[in-house]
């Protein structure tokens, strides 16, 4: 209050008297000084003599602050993005050049753009002329005027804000704005300033230097000494230059360019250089002023004041700056409003070369994920320097220390050792990287566009949909086009009808250009989804080779394909397909994806010549190879479950296949039921494969499909297909035009939106659901897409008679298994009794409860723990009471819930009336449980079920046409008592509002049985004629002559089929010979039907009986066989395969090369083929790139049978002449891995896997011996034998060609006779341990050479010999010994055994190894090194140690247990403070582990807290002693056992103190109930229940909580409901559905206050960014509860976050306008504060003014715009405020208020003048004050 009163002091009269005058002036120049305490004796004169003192003090002040023109800045930190503005002023560099703009690195890591209108005035008006004539010869373009690493004075001229929201900063260095402060007079001679060429003339360059009035002429002679070179300068062209000569008063200025920018001359004084006109680049000599941890402040030209960051000092100099220092600097910014000016002292900068390097050394890093950083520094207001691990120093801003949402917490980076950061780009300006520790940033897949591939699958967001294609985002500023050809594999006309704008979608990546940023992908599923391999360049597109391609071209002489990376070749007309096409623009499109194969590549000329019809005969894709074919049931066992479906196992084969959820039942209501019920391990019957595609097989359990299947009313392939044929499918996908239905074989049909009702639908997705049951009816068939139409609409299919209680009989089927099993599974009485209850059933019950107007719970003693309920329309008329005793009917059973709903309606409980087969009744639906309905037929008292649903494809239009309790439906009884349904009578029903029709019969069905079997439909694809009979002998002509068969048509005009084998006679025919070339075309034949094809599929039927007739029969041409006399006899094709032995020789002819598995099929006769894979094909690898040119189709081979496979049929065969593999014999293999311990991994012929050892690949061993192999490699292996099922292999030329090899350098050790001692070997490191050294000399042969023998130097750790001994080094080692009973080697790899170096480097310093006489002496040194005062010292401490003997060994062996080793640094040490020897283990072979004894040991520590090195219990000790007291410390003694006892018990009671302790949050379910029974009213320990079952996904229980919750709390606590009612609307929104979501919203509404649950819900749309639910709510929020305030206030805050300022202003109005007039103004006053904050600064301004202009009063309103003006205004804006609020006529105290905010403000953003400024405002107020009160 005193300190108040001194800088405000009251108003009041004040004498008029001189004295008085004189106080108050007095009291008016300390209106601002602090209140100090004074004495209370006062001296005479004293206040006058302080008053001047002070004023003396203030004077030499402010002469102080007048020395610099700006003030130094409180503390030094970078450059941020939120500090550049408008006309600031830079010097920047260089980094990238472009036809259009140029990307400059700025200080600080930033980066800005130069467009190319903003060079000068001279060189956009060039473009301007040239822009219309067709000579751009005279243009220069920008990468002609500027280069990288170039040096620019540039002024910000424009901050745009990005879409993203990031800040984009344009440049330009028109030399009017760079030099715009600059007049005519103040140009001096010696300034170095920066222009670009305006014109070129005769006798050198008018250039443009921006000062108005003022010529600058630049001599060529004078350009030509400086840069060397006769080429002239361009218009445009950008100069750093000096003023030579200046005249006429600036008018008139000569120039000299430099030719090296390091050449400038300092800035002086005597230039004239001003705040106001000084330039970036200028080189000034500066002094030190003040050195800061985070930077220099400097003082240059004698009146400025510059900062230089961390970023800017030398690294290697910061430690020498000291105040006072002399240094050269460069201006890098000046910031006109702040004053600020920052400088560098970098040398590249203060000395620079010709340009600026602008990629590090290091190479380009952009992108890299580095791991280990460390912090070496922290800049709180700047960021931190990180040191990689190579050293390098990287910088990271204090926004990338965290996540954009996260406060920055800088003890937390700290605390982390080590860092992993992603490197985003490096700045030229600053040589220095860029990095982010941010996880968003370094988990991101693609950062730029150089990390991605042509032919990458990648995943992104749609984000445009234009009249060109699709922009996808994949991530952060990464962008993709898919042109509008590439949308899908046909031509869309609406593709805003497939995608949608945010949808997910899966591309695979077409080209992509990293420097322009470029990206163009596909969505062509043929090409996204495809398996063959990829054409990436001209190389990948070898001879023969399959893909993939679009065509992009469709010309007469052929198309042209493109594949990736815009790799192109040509199909010319003859290879488009296997007859000729005239017209290809009539059968192919741009755009059409087809598999091509390359026929010729040549990449030099960049040319490829393709071919469709040879594609078309690869198979790309295998069969699924076993006998599981489409329409054949199974059993499986359930290996998992998934969302979608069940992954099962095949019987017996032990296939994995899917069955699909959608296909567990024909009831879409049974089908999660039957999902729930299964569990891992349980066998699913009756399932029928019904797709084999890409290696899986889908499965069915559908009864109607798996019906359909085995009647055979499917179609296997689009052939089949005929208009007005029937088939059973189901529904795959719903679109808003109709339904896809799919059909067995995968075949897909369009049922168009009329065609799929009788009646007309508005919305197509409300009709059907995926997966559901529909019989589907053929209406049109497009041939040449392959697409058909199909209708649903039931008056045009036909349904057998007893196909709807058939389905029902099924679905209970279902439901009574998953009853069964649920029972099963869980033994509690409670599922078994509710397991045995049936529908009809009479109960004898207690009333439990009885809810007002909404039916009864009863309880029964033996359903104890079900819920037993009627609702009202079942206890009609009825009067309950609780221990009310009733009777009641069982209506329905829900054993999942433990649910029984009975009914008490006496009708229902009534005596049982018999029933007649065919009468009719009428039914009421009492009970309906999704699909089925329980019915009660009246007058009968009978219950029973029915489906709500006659008809598969019955379409419910509205909630009117569904069936509701109460509805009467017309019923005949079918079957009085059903078995099948426990008894129930089986009905048909109708509505009563239809006729009853007649009972409708197909031709040829039976009527429905009490069996209920399957109904059996009429087929309706016509069969085929009667065709030839078995053995029947034909006349016919050849019509096509095949290399592998033979087209005759026959007398009758049917077609006949010859296979090669049945051309001649098998003696007749040679190997390597082509039997059909034998036989003419045109010529007559005779033959005889041996056999039959299919008639679509071309397939051979098996031999039958000789009586079957075939519509395609397959003939033979032998002579012996045409013989009538000679009976022929079927043989099938199982029995044919049969009768092949092993090893048997076969004819064979060459019939498919497949390319992609390289496997050749061959074919025998017309029902066997075999297979001869690779391996098994050549001998020779040379042979491997094209093995088709060896066997050509038709060719005759001999094969050897390997295999021969029953199911499916096929024979192995092999072309090498022989089937197995023996030792000794030399095969081909591939290599498939190579392990670095082990050697090459081999397939080989037949299946067989083989190795070779890394000491079998070469006669002669090399370093790195697996680099010269590669996988897929093809080698010639020698077989040594066979080991645990593998072959040992070699490569050894001396084994594969003995007779040719040379002398083997390194000859193979095949057992130890081949090893002598002395030897000198070559072999391969295998491992480093402490043990030695082990080095494999063969395959089965290790040897050792123990440390002491591997080199000269002693090794502290084994690691450390690792490290230079990798695994596969090459050795050279001399056998010490051998073992031959212990089968051991002991070797040897010092220098003096081996004549080798040794295997460690002398670089390493590592200590030597010393033996003999060398270590007797160096024990000796030691000895005598030990002074007297050290044994003195120690004796004091402790008794000295007994002495133990040591045993004697041989000097070149340690003779201790300990070994003592030196370094050539301990010759240095102090010799009065010796440090005790360290010691280490060294491990031998003979004796037991040593001990290890670190140095600074000390012998008082017990022996105990020794340690062996290696664990080896049997070797014996030396110290017995020292073992007998280790023991005895070990045991514990009493006093410890007690000790023990109470720490237990002090724990128990610890855990009890916990477990009573309310604030300890629960782990487990039974704690959260024990609390739970405490403070059942508490929301917060509800809320934490939930999250509990939420961490274990455990959903349902969570919702079960919350639930129990608010039946729970009472209802008094509103506030502890309503957390609970928003945890769930949280729930719902997170993990539920839309539905959901709404239902707990409107209970919530009818519990709570509706306010706050509809905000509460806003505010969860809103964080959940569900953007378009929450503006709907809003919408409903103003309307509702328009008279509330807070409503309109939240609704504008939402509105301003996302961005729509003008829609919160149009809200405004409306508030106003619904509100009420006294509400008006905090209203307005409140959406300006969000303008403030979220949206329009100035509209925020405007609207404060607005109001208060009209209140000048409300000073609570005037101090928030203060507030909010500080935050967001400029200097200027602020001061005009408070000028504005002083000179308010209110009371004293609110403008003494405002008087000390205003002084605040000075004091904390202004200067010692600005703040006298206040001061004397005050002074002038208080004497206003005070003469209006003398007045």
């Amino acid at each position: 209050m005193a300190t108040t009163e001194e800088d405000f002091p009251r108003g009041g009269t004040v004498k008029k008297t001189s004295e008085s005058k004189i106080v108050t002036l007095t009291e008016v120049d300390n209106l601002f000084q602090s209140n100090e305490p004074t004495e209370t004796k006062k001296r005479k004169g004293a206040p006058k003599d302080d008053s001047k003192r002070v004023k003396k003090q203030n004077t030499s002040d402010k002469k102080q602050d007048v020395l610099t023109l700006n003030a130094s800045a409180k503390s030094v930190e970078i450059l941020h993005m939120k500090d550049v503005k408008e006309g600031m002023l830079m010097l920047g560099c260089v980094k990238d050049v472009s036809d259009f703009e140029v990307t400059v690195g700025l200080p600080c890591g930033m980066q800005g753009f130069l467009s190319i209108r903003n060079i000068c005035d001279s060189y956009t008006k060039m473009l301007t002329e040239l822009l219309d004539s067709t000579d751009t010869e005279d243009i220069c373009a920008l990468p002609q005027l500027f280069y990288s690493g170039m040096l620019l004075r540039c002024v910000v001229a424009k901050l745009d804000t990005t879409k993203g929201g990031s800040v984009s900063v344009q440049l330009s260095i028109n030399p009017k704005l760079v030099n715009k402060a600059l007049t005519s007079s103040a140009l001096k001679a010696g300034m170095v300033l920066s222009g670009c060429v305006d014109s070129i003339e005769d006798h050198g360059y008018i250039v443009d230097i921006g000062v108005t009035g003022t010529k600058a002429f630049l001599p060529k002679k004078t350009e030509k000494e400086k840069h060397n070179h006769n080429s002239e300068l361009k218009v445009g062209q950008y100069l750093t230059f000096q003023l030579q000569e200046v005249k006429n008063d600036g008018r008139l200025v000569r120039l000299s360019v430099y030719s090296a920018p390091g050449s400038q001359a300092c800035a002086e004084s005597h230039h004239g250089w001003t705040l106001t006109n000084l330039l970036p680049g200028l080189l000034v000599k500066a002094t030190i002023a003040k050195v800061t941890k985070h930077g220099l402040l400097l003082d240059f030209l004698s009146s400025f004041s510059g900062q230089v960051d961390f970023l800017n000092m030398e690294r290697d100099k910061a430690s020498s700056y000291t105040e006072g220092s002399k240094v050269q600097a460069r201006v890098l910014y000046v910031e006109p409003s702040t004053r600020l000016i920052g400088m560098s002292l970098r040398s590249y900068l203060v000395q620079p070369e010709t340009r600026i390097i602008t990629t590090p050394a290091c190479g380009d890093r952009i992108g890299e994920v580095v791991k280990d950083c460390k912090i070496t520094s922290v800049h709180h207001m700047s960021g931190a320097m990180l040191e990689l691990p190579d050293g390098t120093l990287a910088f990271v801003h204090r926004t990338h220390l965290k996540e954009p949402n996260e406060p920055f917490k800088e003890n937390r980076v700290q605390a982390l050792t080590k860092h992993t950061c992603r490197i985003m780009d490096f700045s030229p300006m600053d040589q220095i990287h860029l990095v982010s520790l941010r996880k968003s940033l370094i988990t991101r897949t693609f950062y730029r566009y150089h990390d991605l591939q042509a032919g990458q699958v990648v995943e992104g967001t749609v984000s445009v949909l234009s009249s060109h294609g699709m922009v996808v985002h994949l991530s952060g500023h990464i962008r993709g086009l898919v042109p509008r050809t590439h949308l899908s594999d046909i031509a869309l006309k609406n593709p805003g009808k497939k995608y949608t704008e945010g949808m997910k979608v899966k591309c695979r990546v077409l080209s992509v250009e990293p420097d322009n940023k470029k990206l163009y992908l596909t969505r062509k599923m043929t090409l996204v989804e495809s398996s063959l391999p990829l054409f990436l360049s001209y190389t990948d597109a070898r001879p023969g080779r399959v893909s993939h391609g679009y065509i992009v071209c469709v010309k007469n002489f052929g198309c042209i394909v493109r594949f990736y990376n815009n790799v192109k070749g040509l199909v010319p007309v003859s290879e488009l397909g296997s007859e000729l096409i005239l017209n290809p623009e009539e059968v192919f499109r741009v755009g059409q994806v087809l598999k091509t194969k390359v026929l010729q590549c040549e990449p030099e000329n960049a040319k490829m010549l393709l071919s469709f019809e040879t594609a078309a005969e690869v198979d790309a894709e295998e069969a699924v190879q076993f006998d599981c074919e489409v329409g054949k049931r199974l059993e499986a066992k359930v290996l998992k479950k998934s969302v979608n479906g069940v992954v099962v196992s095949i019987f017996p084969e032990e296939i994995s296949a899917l069955l699909p959820t959608m296909h567990l039942s024909d009831h879409i209501s049974n089908c999660p039921l039957l999902w729930e019920s299964l569990q891992e391990g349980d066998t699913i019957s009756n399932l029928v494969c019904i797709l084999k595609h890409k290696q899986m097989i889908t499965l069915t359990k559908k009864p109607t499909v798996i019906w359909s299947l085995e009647e055979g009313l499917v179609a296997k392939d689009f052939s089949e297909v005929t208009v007005g044929m029937q088939m059973i499918g189901w529904i795959k996908n719903i679109m808003d035009y109709g339904v896809f239905v799919e059909f067995p074989y995968g075949i897909v049909g369009l049922a168009p939106k009329s065609a799929i009702a009788d009646e007309f639908i508005s919305d197509v997705m409300t009709t059907f659901q995926l997966g559901q049951t529909v019989i589907a009816k053929v209406t049109n068939l497009d041939d040449d897409k392959k697409r058909f139409l199909v209708t649903l609409k039931i008056s045009e299919v036909s349904v057998p008679e007893g196909a709807v209680q058939t389905r029902l009989i099924n679905a209970l089927r279902e439901r009574r298994a998953v009853t069964e099993m649920i029972a099963m599974r869980d033994p509690s009485d409670l599922r078994q009794q509710l397991s045995a209850l049936s529908i009809g059933q009479r109960l004898k019950l207690v009333v439990d409860t009885e809810k007002d107007g909404d039916g009864a719970i009863f309880k029964s003693d033996d359903l104890v723990g079900a819920t037993i309920l009627a609702t009202k329309h079942h206890v009609m008329g009825f009067q309950l009471s609780p221990g009310q005793k009733v009777t009641v009917v069982v209506l329905y059973v829900d054993i999942l819930s433990t649910t029984v709903h009975v009914s008490l309606l006496r009708k229902l409980v009534a005596k049982k009336k018999a029933l007649t087969e065919e009468g009719r009744y009428t039914g009421v639906v009492q009970h309906i449980d999704k699909d089925l309905a329980v019915i009660s037929l009246q007058n009968a008292a009978h219950l029973t079920i029915i489906q709500t649903q006659n008809h598969l494809n019955e379409v419910t239009l509205s909630e009117h046409s569904k069936l509701w309790v109460g509805i009467c439906l017309a019923t005949e009884v079918i079957e009085p008592a059903c078995e099948q349904l426990q008894g129930l009578p089986l009905v048909s029903w109708k509505r009563t509002a239809h006729k009853w029709p007649a009972c409708e019969k197909l031709q040829g069905l039976p009527p429905v049985s009490s069996k209920h079997t399957a109904p059996k439909w009429q087929r309706t694809v016509s069969e085929g004629a009667a065709g030839h009979c078995f053995g029947e002998i034909v006349q016919g002509k050849v019509r096509t002559v095949k290399p592998t068969s033979i087209q005759v048509t026959l007398e009758d005009g049917s077609t006949g089929s010859v296979h090669v084998s049945e051309v001649m006679e098998a003696a007749e025919v040679s190997p390597g010979s082509f039997p059909t070339s034998s036989v003419k075309l045109g010529s007559v034949v005779t033959g005889r039907v041996i056999g039959g094809r299919e008639a679509t599929g071309h397939r051979f039927l098996p031999f039958s009986h000789p009586r079957f007739t075939y519509t395609i029969p397959e003939l033979t041409l032998v002579p012996s066989k045409l013989d009538a006399k000679v009976e022929l006899k079927p043989v099938a094709a199982k029995d044919k395969v049969g009768s092949y032995k092993v090893g048997e020789e076969i004819t064979c002819f060459v019939s498919k090369f497949h390319t992609d598995s390289k496997t050749l099929e061959l074919t025998c006769n017309p029902c066997v083929t075999g297979r001869v894979e690779l391996l098994a094909m050549i001998t020779d690898p040379k042979d491997s790139s094209h093995p088709e040119k060896i066997y050509k189709l038709g060719q005759t081979v001999k094969a050897k049978v390997v295999e021969v496979n029953l199911k499916p049929q096929y024979l192995v065969l092999s072309l090498t002449g022989f089937h197995k593999l023996e030792a000794g014999s030399v095969v081909l293999g591939m290599v498939t891995d190579m392990v670095q311990h082990v050697g090459l991994m081999v397939n080989l012929p037949f299946g067989c896997k083989g190795v070779v050892a890394i000491t079998d690949l070469s006669d002669a061993y090399r370093p790195n011996p697996l680099a010269a192999f590669s996988k897929a490699q093809l080698l010639r292996c020698y077989l040594l034998g066979s080991e645990n099922g593998k072959w040992q292999l070699s490569l050894r030329p001396s084994r594969l060609i003995p007779d040719e090899a040379k002398p083997a350098k390194d000859p193979e050790v095949v057992s130890f006779n081949d090893l002598r001692a002395g030897q000198l070997i070559r072999g391969y490191v295998k491992s480093v341990s402490e043990q030695g050294v082990f080095v494999r000399l063969s395959n089965h042969i290790t040897g050792r050479a123990e440390l002491q023998h591997s080199t000269k130097y002693f090794v502290i750790k084994h690691k450390d010999l690792s490290n230079h001994l990798p695994p596969n080094t090459l050795l050279t080692t001399k056998i010490l010994r051998i073992d031959k009973k212990e089968k051991l080697v002991n070797l040897s790899l010092l220098p003096k055994d081996t004549g080798k170096p040794d295997i460690l480097p002398e670089s390493l310093n590592l200590p030597l190894r010393l033996i003999g006489k060398e270590k007797k002496k160096y024990d000796l040194e030691k000895k005598i090194k030990r002074s007297l005062p050290e044994c003195e010292e120690n004796q004091k401490d402790s008794p000295p140690p007994k002495k133990k003997k040591q045993k004697k060994a041989s000097p070149e062996d340690c003779d201790s247990g300990v070994e003592v080793y030196f370094r050539e640094e301990e010759d240095g040490e102090n010799k009065e403070e010796p440090k005790p020897a360290a010691v280490k283990q060294v491990p031998n072979s003979t004796g037991p582990s040593r001990l290890q004894v670190a140095a600074g040991f000390s012998w008082d520590v017990g022996l105990s807290s020794l340690k062996p090195a290696t664990a080896n219990k049997d070797a014996d000790s030396s110290d017995g002693e020292d073992q007998d007291e280790s023991s005895e410390t070990q045991k514990k003694s009493r006093y410890e056992l007690e000790q023990e006892k109470k720490a237990a018990e002090k724990a128990l009671v610890r855990r009890e103190t916990e477990l009573m302790d309310p604030q300890l949050r629960p782990q487990d379910a039974a704690s959260f109930e024990r609390l739970l029974l405490a403070s059942p009213n508490s929301s917060l320990l509800w809320l934490q229940y939930m999250a509990h079952h939420l961490q274990a996904t455990q959903i349902e229980q969570a919702r079960a909580v919350a639930e129990r919750a608010l039946k729970t709390i009472s209802f008094r606590e509103e506030q502890e409901k309503l957390n609970v009612w928003v945890a769930l609307l949280n729930l719902e929104n997170m993990y539920g559905t839309a539905e959901g979501l709404k239902k707990v919203f409107e209970r919530a509404l009818q519990f709570c206050e509706p306010m706050p649950v509809y905000q509460q819900l806003a505010d969860i749309y809103s964080k959940s960014d569900k953007i378009k639910e929450a503006d709907n709510l809003y919408k409903s929020m103003v309307k509702r509860f328009r008279q509330n305030k807070a409503v309109w206030l939240s609704y504008g805050n939402f509105l301003l976050h996302q961005g729509e300022s003008d829609a919160s202003t149009v809200l405004l109005q409306r508030a106003l306008k619904s509100l009420p007039s006294k509400e008006s103004v905090d209203v307005i006053a409140k959406f300006a504060q969000l303008e403030f904050r979220y949206g329009n600064t100035e509209r925020g301004h405007a609207m404060f003014d607005k109001v208060l202009t009209s209140y000048p009063k409300r000073t609570d309103l005037w101090s928030v715009f203060i507030d909010l003006m500080v935050k967001h205004g400029a200097q200027k804006e602020v001061r005009a405020l408070f000028d504005r609020v002083i000179h308010l006529s209110v009371s004293v105290k609110n403008i003494k208020f405002f008087f000390k905010r205003y002084l605040e403000y000075e004091k904390k953003h202004g200067t010692p003048q600005s703040v006298q400024e206040v001061k004397k405002k005050a002074v002038a107020f208080v004497e206003g004050k005070s003469l209006n009160a003398c007045d």
